[in-house]
């Protein structure tokens, strides 16, 4: 009887490069930050909230601090508004004149106007990016992109072009200065009395009050599951163009360029989450590692 002789192919030898062991280094240190943050994920998210928060607050007093930009450069501002409102009756395009003489001399149409004006954008904005925290995690970091990206682009704007309301040009009437006595604003501004120098009252291009409407209603009407939240999301940046013009505070034009900020913040956040997701994978993907060949006896 012959001793029947097994030959099995060896095991391949692979060469572990500096490249593959940097990779599998950094795959383990993933792993292991993973699993402590699973057990710490009441931590890890008061800390995220924490960051959101910080984040929020440092945009609003970005947007704020623009009026030391161009508080000096009245002339500027104003010859900028006489242009795009010169602009926009060439084109037939300027309903702000129009809207502004149907809301001013009515008291009842003009208030809640200038109450609109003044509070909703920085009651709205918060609540639409809480419950986008709360209910839709996972579509709250693009979404928050868009806006802090949209609201730099604004800023971006208030600084290069400074442009003076229609509300500080001829033939209109500033309602937020006629109705003054009725809430908290002074006379020359929608800041609370005795902050009006705080106030940038050039920024009127691009309309972020536009811009920060446009987004809620974006994230309503794609987010709600009821039909009254997406009737909202469209209702509310319509009475928010409305209410800027009619009270004027804001061109036609700067409600467009509102419009165009909230799209390149899209575009740009959607190419930032693009980016961060293939380095990402390609980060932690891990090499496979070669198994031994199976042979057959001979």
């Amino acid at each position: 009887m012959t001793q029947q002789r097994l030959d099995y192919a060896p095991t391949p030898v692979v060469p572990v490069g500096l490249r593959q062991r940097r990779l599998w280094f950094v795959g383990d240190r993933y792993a292991a930050l993973r699993g402590y943050l699973r057990a710490h994920r009441r931590t890890w998210t008061a800390l995220r909230g924490l960051r959101e928060i910080v984040l929020v607050l440092a945009v609003y007093t970005l947007y704020d601090f623009t009026r030391f930009l161009v508080s000096g450069d009245v002339d500027a501002a104003m010859a900028h508004g006489r242009s795009i409102l010169s602009l926009e009756t060439r084109l037939g395009m300027a309903p702000e004149r129009w809207l502004n003489h149907v809301v001013a001399p009515h008291a009842l149409l003009a208030v809640p106007a200038d109450y609109v004006y003044a509070t909703l954008h920085y009651i709205v904005t918060p609540v639409v990016l809480i419950w986008l925290w709360r209910r839709h995690k996972d579509a709250y970091g693009n979404a928050r992109t868009t806006l802090m990206i949209a609201t730099i682009v604004g800023l971006v704007g208030f600084s290069l072009l400074p442009v003076a309301p229609p509300r500080m040009l001829p033939g209109f009437v500033d309602t937020m200065s006629q109705y003054a006595n009725w809430g908290w604003w002074s006379s020359a501004a929608s800041a609370p009395r005795g902050l009006a120098a705080d106030t940038n009252q050039f920024a009127a291009m691009p309309s972020l009050h536009v811009g920060w409407a446009l987004w809620c209603g974006w994230q309503l009407v794609r987010f709600g599951r009821h039909r009254t939240t997406k009737v909202l999301g469209v209702l509310y940046p319509l009475l928010i163009a409305a209410v800027v013009m009619s009270t004027a505070n804001h061109y036609f034009a700067d409600v467009v360029a509102g419009f165009v900020v909230v799209l390149i913040g899209a575009v740009l956040a959607k190419l930032f989450t693009t980016v961060e997701w293939r380095m990402r994978r390609k980060t932690i993907r891990l090499p496979a590692q070669s198994t031994p060949a199976q042979s057959t006896p001979a």
